[in-house]
Parts: C-alpha cells; structure tokens; sequence
C-alpha cells in the first residue's frame, strides 16, 4: 500500500505533463488560412515562439503566396507587416538552434518572399549553410542554391562549392526534381565532362519519373538553355513530357517552354501544333493583360490570319493596360509575325514611349531592332532611342551587351558615330569572341558605306577599329585550343569581313585541332564548312571518315547538316559510296521520327547526288506527311518556310525525272507557275552580250530563244535546236514548254498528238547556260551538286547540255569578239 501511494503522485504528474506538452501555438499556425489570421497568432504568442513556430509561420506565407498567380501575390504587403519583422528577427536570433533542413527551408522561404540580399538575416543564414554545405542532404543543397541564385551569386565561390559537391555525388542523386534544380544551378560553372555527366543522370532519371511531372522536364530543358547546349536525345524525352500534359498546360507554361525551343533552336512539330491548339483553347480564358500577352506572343506568329487577326483585336483593346515589359513582348511578336497592324503597333509604341525610362539596355536594343523591322516610321522616336543606347553603349563593358548595342545602333538612320562611341567599343574588343567580332564587323561595314567622311579619310576611325577587329580575331584563333569553343562561336559567321579577314585564319585553327573531331560536333562543323561554301579536303575527309566509324553514336537528325556539306560541295571523299550506305542505313529506321521540314531538306540533299532511297521517297510522298508538313509550315519563320517549299518542288521533280518507277505524280504546277510570275524576267550584261555573240553564231537571233521554261520548270538561258547535220533551226514562234497526261514533253503548243513528231529525224536540242560564281565553290573551278543535277535532269528532259562557266568567258584568251565566237562555235557545234 505504501509503495502505491508513492506512486500515485508521479502518475498524476505524468498525465498533467501530456496533456499540457500539446502544442497549441504550432496547431493554431498550422491551420492558419491567410496572412492575416497567421500573422494575429504570431503577435499574440511573441514570447512562446520556438525555432519550429518561426519555421512554421515563414513556410506558411511562402505557402499562401506561391499557390497565387503572379498579379495577385501580396509579397509588398507582407514585408510591410509588423509580424513579419518579428519573424525575421526571431529567425536571426534562432540561427544556429536551426537543425540543417529547418535552416535551408527557412533561408528559402524568406528569400521568395524578397528579403532583400544585403539583409543581415539572409547573410547570416547564407554564411551559416556554407559551413554546413558538405553534410547537407541533396534535396536541401539544392534548395539551398536555388536560394543563392535569387540572390544573384550564380557564380559565386560559395556555388563553386556546391557544383563540386554535384560532381562528387551525381551518382547519389535519385530525385528527378532535386537534379534539375541542381542542374539549372551549377550551369555557369559546369566543365563539359560534368554537363556530360548530368544529361546522363537526367536521361537515366527520366526514364523514372511520373509521365504527369513537367516542372523537371521543363528545369532540364532551361538548363540546356543556360549553357547553350542542344543535347537531342534529352530535349526529345522532355518533349514527350511535355506532349503528355499538354492538357494541363497554361498559356504561361506554353510560352515558356516554346521560348526555351526558340533559344535552343530546337524544333518539335507535333508540340508546336498541340501547343497552337491548346492555347487556342485558352483564348477566351486569358482576358487578363498578364496572360493574354503570354498568349499573344506565343499564340500570333504561329497562328491562321483569322486567328492572328482576333487576337490584334484583343491586344488592341488591351493595349493601355500592359506594362512595360508585356509591351515588349508584344512588340516583339508583331516583328516575328510580320504584322501590318499599324493601328496596334502605334498603340503599342505609344505604351512603350511611357515606359522608355524604365527599360534596360537589352531591352531598349530588342525595342529598336522589332520597330525597325517591322519598317515603323517615326524619326523622333528613333532619335530618342539612338540616345538612350549610346549612352547605355559608352556606359557598358559587357561584350555581349556591348556588341547588341552596336549592333542596333548600325540599324539606325545616323550618318555617323561619335568618336568616343568607336574609342569605347575599341576598349572592349580585346575581351569580345569570334561571333562578338564579327557581329561588331557587321555595324563597322555599315557605317562606312553611310558615313561621307569615310570617303575623304582612308585612315578613319573605322578603318582603324577593322584592323583592331581582325588583329583580336587573329589572336583568339591563333591561341584557340578547343574545337567546341570554336565552332560555338563560329556557328553563325560567315560573311564579307569574315571571309576576308579571317576564314583563312579559322580553317588553319580548325585543321590544327582535326583530331577533336568526333561524332558530336561533326554536324556544327560540316554547317561551318557548307556556309564558307569552300572545299578543305583536310577536314571534310576527316568528318566522312569520323561519320562512317562512329555512325551509331551521331543523333539520326545530325545526319542532315553531314550529308549536305558532301552533296552540295559536290565533294566525294574517300569511301564514299560507305560514308551514304552507313548514314542511310542509320536513319531511315527514324524516318517517321524527323521534323518534316527537316526530312524534305534531307531528301533534297540525297537527291543531289542520285540517291533515292525507297522508304524515304515513300514516307515525304504519302498523304500523312504532306498533311502534317502543311500544318508545320504554318507554324515555321517566313525564310524556312520558303525554302522548304522549294526544297520540296526540287525533289519532286528530281524523283519524277530519276525514278520514273516509284510512279510519283508532279504535283508543283501551279506552285511553279506562281514562282515564275514573282520572278524577274531581265537577264545580265554578259547573258545579252552571249545572246548577241549566239546570233551571229547560229546565223541569226531567230535560231536561238532566250530563258526557255522546260517541263517541270527549269528556265534555261539560251535554247537552240540542231538538225542531224548540225545544222540551226529557226524558230518561227514563242515556245511554250508543256507535258502531256502521258508524261510526254510537248514542246510548242502543238496538239498532244503531234508531240513525238515536233523535231525533224535526228535533230536535238541544245541548252546553253552561263554559270556564275554561285555554280562553282569559292576560290575553285570545282563545280557544285546542284549545277550537277540540273545538268542530269536537263538531259533526261532531252538535251544536249552546253555549259559557258564565267572565268572562261572573262579570261583574258576570250578578250575579242572572234575568241567569243570560235568558243561559242566549238561548244555548240563542236
């Protein structure tokens, strides 16, 4: 009895204890509803609160907040609040009681909700994950620099640490979502073997992962935008992601991921068409200035005219109410979609002006460059704007922003440059790359040909910033060391200054590095080699011979930009004949994989050098295709549209004239005939002087006929007809070219019948071409693909081809009338 009234008390203790140990404070933060209700709760519990209350109460506003679209988020609001300082102080005080999670989550929290970097809190909390950064689990180091990009320390020593330890434990990470944050993080200080390193983790992931998540998808994608990098394989995963949630994307989700393909230049038909239809869907939904100038720039220079016109319209009555920035974009897609809405454009122009001193010097460059485009006509406006980016320019030592700004500024109607302009841009040059030089190359040329001091002072200031930018150019080829840097900065550059100056320069760098070659960066570089439009037998063997021993490892698009520059330099290396079989063989199993503007180029391509391959022919001419590549054209810029088109036409007739046997019907009739109206129909000096010397040849102008039109519409400079003695003859009319139902060629405008008849027993004809510059590679005689096939497919259609190439036409032995005419006389009549 004694011993149990002894314990009697204690019992009653120890249930008064659990009773009272119920956390009242974190039950009422915990089902707090809004800001209001949490920050009440915290001013009555001041003295109570503990390291778990404040982690609660942060966790919760950053919970209210994000759940909320961006135009009714309430973050000015909240900083104000009383409470909220008490939080803050609190946390500073509580730091070092935080266990590692609470400490991250807290940091991350308070910097969504825009304290300030500079504030003592946030540094406080910063310099205290770093001394804890190695023992930090993954999901929090990821959280963690998250927090430290919105605090603008991308690369910082202390995001140095974190890439290390990335590089460390890659093979730990088994979080979808904690690698793509880590990804888009540690992109400024990735080396190429860890950017390797992480799409292989972010492939491997992928295969994982909940087909319902695109926020990691989309994280991959935006970190391939960071380092400039187009990895096919992981943009293809990340698509059929994306293509899954279609219908679960909003119009800000769609703009952002077809900003994401537009930066890389990556193309997805079947996403483009299911984002059009999506947003279109979303029309009536986005009444708002926020999402409709998401949809706006997303939706216009995509859409049907009815549609593009309904949204103008829209905009139009919107207009007033963007902001700053929203009338950017806007303006930016009325220049990609080439609008002639003046109405809107002066609308937003006027919103624009409002807002000029609000925008940053990229974004008065962009405002430029779309009005200038679109041929927007108001002087004062660009003499404002010339203002605001010179000053911006003479303030900047950015090379990136420096050579945008020059850029721009050639653009505009201004005779001259100031010369502290040219002394400025001169001073940054030494830090600028090869694509920085040659677009500065660009602005220079321009501003001599306006400039009228240029023509009285051939040691100008321009002259002199020309020989700066070739001598920094020189330099940076002479010391390059990495083939990748090189053709990244290259990718785009030919032009007048660059293959004058330093092409040279860049093809000896380019073969001092020939063994870098390798199945990765042989597409960017046979792109370089078919723009320069030169042969270099060096490195184009090089690339035949890395193409056919590692044809597995190539991406089967990357086929494409290979294959070309052998086909249209006309260029066979050895083993040719294995360098097409192996990349034939390689492709055609991901035929219906192809974006089908890309699979015409490539067919075209094949077709210049006779090859044909069934399966290719059969899947570009079946119904399905030609339907979807009409959808894609809609959607595609102006200038790939066209040469899609043609492209098409090409091998169209290549497969009607080359492969009778597929049975493929000539469908680009009336598509040829609208070509031809839109076509000049003058012909050059030296094509007169041949067409006078022809006469005089043939024994009159009646003998010979001037930009014949042939079957499938070739237009052949000059035509003659010879009989079996190689006699001329005269034609007594106009000859109107046709093809029969049967396929014959009808040569006048005789009846089908007499078709066979036109030409007497033996007699031929003749076409007679004048070849420019553009039909032979530059600095050679060596004659291009295409010439080749519209000499094969002239002599299908049935005529002897007399080709007249001008370095022998202007060489000094044909400097007389009687040379022309002997060279003439021999070429045709033999």
């Amino acid at each position: 009895m004694f011993r149990l009234q002894c314990v009697r008390p204690c019992l009653r203790r120890l249930l008064h204890q659990g009773v009272g140990s119920k956390d009242y404070v974190l039950e009422g933060l915990q089902v707090c509803s809004s800001e209001d209700q949490l920050f009440d709760v915290v001013g009555k519990n001041k003295t109570k609160l503990t390291v778990e209350h404040v982690s609660c109460a942060v966790r919760k506003l950053w919970d209210f907040q994000k759940e909320r679209p961006d135009q009714l988020k309430t973050v000015h609001l909240i900083k104000r609040h009383p409470q909220f300082l008490t939080l803050r102080v609190l946390a500073e005080n509580k730091i070092s009681l935080m266990d590692d999670i609470a400490l991250v989550d807290m940091l991350y929290s308070f910097v969504r909700l825009s304290v300030e970097p500079h504030d003592s809190l946030v540094q406080q909390m910063v310099s205290e994950a770093w001394r804890r950064l190695d023992s930090l689990p993954m999901s929090s180091l990821s959280k963690f620099s998250v927090s430290l990009i919105d605090q603008f320390l991308k690369t910082s020593p202390l995001m140095g640490h974190i890439t290390n330890i990335v590089d460390q434990k890659l093979s730990s990470i088994d979080n979808g979502r904690v690698l793509a944050a880590l990804m888009v993080s540690v992109s400024n200080l990735v080396s190429p073997r860890l950017r390797d390193a992480l799409i292989s983790r972010a492939e491997c992931l992928l295969d994982t992962m909940d087909p319902l998540n695109y926020s990691t998808p989309r994280k991959m994608v935006q970190f391939l935008r960071s380092i400039k990098y187009i990895h096919r394989p992981l943009l293809e995963k990340c698509n059929k992601f994306f293509l899954r949630n279609i219908p679960r994307l909003d119009v800000e989700d769609i703009s952002y991921i077809l900003g994401l393909y537009q930066s890389l230049q990556f193309h997805s038909c079947d996403f483009t068409l299911a984002a059009k239809e999506r947003l279109i869907e979303l029309i009536d939904t986005s009444t708002d200035p926020h999402s409709f100038s998401k949809l706006f720039i997303s939706l216009a220079p995509i859409s049907s005219m009815e549609i593009r016109k309904s949204l103008e319209d829209t905009a139009l009555l919107l207009a007033d109410e963007f902001s700053a920035n929203q009338a950017l974009a806007v303006v930016e897609a009325l220049e990609e979609s080439q609008s002639r809405n003046f109405s809107l454009v002066n609308k937003i122009v006027s919103v624009i002006q409002k807002n000029l001193h609000d925008y940053r010097s990229m974004e008065v460059a962009r405002i430029t460059q779309a009005l200038y485009l679109l041929h927007y006509q108001n002087p004062e406006l660009f003499a404002a704007l010339r203002t605001i980016l010179v000053n911006f320019l003479q303030r900047s030592f950015y090379p990136y922003e420096v050579t945008m700004l020059t850029r721009v500024l050639s653009m505009l109607p201004s005779p001259r440059l100031e010369e502290d302009v040219v002394r400025h841009v001169d001073d940054v040059l030494t830090q600028c790359n090869l694509n920085e030089l040659i677009t500065i190359s660009f602005a220079v040329a321009k501003w001599i040909r306006t400039d009228p001091s240029y023509r009285h002072s051939t040691h100008s200031k321009y002259v002199r910033l020309l020989q700066r930018l070739s001598q920094c150019g020189r330099e940076r080829l002479q010391t390059a060391d990495r083939l990748d840097l090189v053709l990244d900065e290259i990718k785009f550059s030919p032009g007048e200054w660059f293959e004058e100056m330093l092409l040279e320069e860049t093809l000896v760098a380019l073969n001092r590095m020939i063994n870098q070659i390798n199945p990765k960066n042989i597409a960017d570089l046979a792109f370089f080699l078919t723009r320069t439009n030169r042969l270099h037998p060096p490195l184009m063997d090089r690339i035949a011979s890395v193409a056919i021993e590692h044809t597995d490892k190539i991406h089967f698009s990357a086929i494409y930009p290979v294959l070309l520059l052998f086909s249209v330099l006309n260029y066979e290396p050895a083993h040719v004949e294995e360098l097409y079989d192996a990349c034939i063989k390689h492709f055609t199993p991901h035929i219906c994989s192809f974006e089908p503007h890309l699979l015409v180029l490539l067919a075209y391509c094949l077709a210049l050098v006779d090859r044909f391959p069934e399966e290719l022919i059969r899947e570009i001419f079946s119904i399905d295709f030609l339907g979807k590549l009409d959808c894609q054209l809609e959607t595609l810029p102006y200038s790939t549209k066209t040469r899609t088109k043609q492209r098409l036409m090409e091998f169209n007739r290549a497969v009607c004239l080359e492969c009778p046997e597929f049975q493929v019907p000539w469908f680009h009739e009336r598509y040829c005939q609208h070509q031809q109206k839109k076509v000049n129909g003058s012909i050059s000096p030296v094509q007169q002087q041949i067409h006078t010397m022809l006469g005089q040849v043939l024994g009159g102008i009646n003998f010979v006929q001037v930009a014949v039109n042939t079957p499938y519409f070739y237009t052949i400079d000059f035509e003659c007809k010879l009989d079996k003695h190689l006699k001329p003859l005269s034609y007594s009319g106009p000859s109107t070219l046709q093809i029969s139902q049967r396929g014959k060629v009808l040569w006048d405008s005789k009846s089908l019948e007499n078709a066979q008849d036109e030409l007497p027993a033996g007699a031929h004809r003749i076409a007679i071409d004048f070849m420019g510059s553009k039909s032979f590679c530059k600095n050679s005689h060596h004659m291009k693909g295409e010439t080749l096939m519209r000499k094969r497919h002239l002599e299908i259609l049935g005529y002897r081809v007399v080709q007249i190439p001008h370095f022998e036409w202007n060489s000094m032995e044909l400097s007389t009338p009687h040379a022309w005419k002997r060279y003439l006389k021999k070429k045709i009549l033999g």
